[in-house]
């Protein structure tokens, strides 16, 4: 038989083992348990971080703008009976722009080559040009973005609303199609549109231009 002291003294070794290995066990548990809240929490942070990513971007990956986006009441402008203009008529041209505010006869068209700018606009101003060369003829104007002020909207829609009443004395109800397709953010380049040729036409980054080959324009007897 074991001496009782040795006895007393095994059985309360072996007590205090097992309440060392409950611990840690306890201990383990905890550390488990823990890990496991932080990985959900980690995992709503995550989803939460994408779903705001996804509000702030469109279907292309672009940054959302704020701003209401500016409306073009096309439908009504087409209303209005305009007269034909003959491309090199420079003088009528600009009457449907309004008045010459500024000129600069040491400007570039589109190809680079020796210009005149005229301008209908300050210089402070959302603007609308024309740019006229022996070859080209260009109408340029500010198209304005969601975030611009009301005031800035409402002039880049009045200077559109000229570009194509301007575009329909150039190239009748073709030449109003042609603006219409600009302001939709549509691009054309190198078509003939109601007689004339187009070289470009574009709307985009607050800027919209039209730009037609006078070299290959219509003559008045053809």
């Amino acid at each position: 038989m074991w001496n009782n002291s040795l006895q007393t003294f095994l059985v309360g070794t072996i007590m205090a083992v097992g309440v060392s290995l409950s611990g840690c066990n306890s201990s383990v548990d905890d550390v488990q348990d823990k890990a496991g809240i932080d990985a959900e929490v980690g995992e709503e942070s995550v989803a939460e971080t994408e779903t705001t990513t996804a509000a702030d971007t469109d279907v292309s990956g672009a940054t959302v703008q704020p701003g209401k986006q500016v409306q073009y009441d096309i439908t009504a402008w087409g209303s209005e009976n305009v007269e034909s203009l003959n491309v090199n008529d420079l003088e009528g041209i600009q009457a449907t722009f309004g008045n010459v505010v500024s000129t600069d006869e040491n400007s570039l068209d589109y190809a680079s080559n020796p210009a005149a700018k005229y301008r209908f606009m300050d210089t402070d101003a959302p603007y609308l040009d024309i740019i006229d060369s022996e070859k080209y003829l260009e109408l340029g104007w500010y198209f304005a973005n969601p975030t611009d002020s009301d005031e800035e909207k409402e002039l880049s829609q009045e200077h559109a609303e000229k570009a194509y009443k301007l575009a329909r004395e150039l190239m009748g109800d073709e030449g109003g199609n042609l603006v219409s397709d600009m302001l939709n953010v549509q691009i054309v380049k190198n078509k003939t549109i109601g007689g004339q040729k187009v070289e470009l036409a574009k709307c985009e980054f607050y800027s919209c231009m039209l730009v037609i080959n006078k070299s290959e324009a219509p003559t008045d007897d053809s």
